[in-house]
């Protein structure tokens, strides 16, 4: 089994930006199926006042530290960097939740 946290502004969609999240959808993946655990709330992590806050990614990287997984749409290099730097894996996707999380099980990508 495996947990998986995913970017979304709909909750249908793997479509937001890591740095502009306010909420994670996280999942719990099995060898053959997937099924929604919950929501957790973040605070952007990007605003154009503050630039990059790696204050700001600490929160999140405790916020999911107990996923094997982020799922995002996009990610910047520096965060990016910072994230794997931390041991958090980071997948640049988008498409419907649902799609990805099972392509992501076909795959055996975690």
């Amino acid at each position: 089994m495996a947990k998986v946290a995913i970017a979304t502004g709909d909750g249908f969609t793997v479509n937001e930006h890591f740095g502009h999240a306010k909420f994670f959808r996280v999942y719990e993946l099995t060898d053959t199926d997937f099924k929604f655990l919950e929501v957790r709330d973040a605070v952007a992590v990007c605003q154009q006042s503050l630039g990059h806050d790696t204050t700001r990614f600490d929160k999140i990287i405790e916020l999911l530290s107990d996923c094997d997984a982020l799922l995002v749409q996009k990610i910047g290099e520096g965060a990016a960097a910072y994230l794997i730097a931390k041991n958090v894996r980071v997948f640049e996707v988008s498409g419907p939740i649902d799609a990805v999380l099972q392509k992501f099980i076909a795959d055996k990508i975690i």
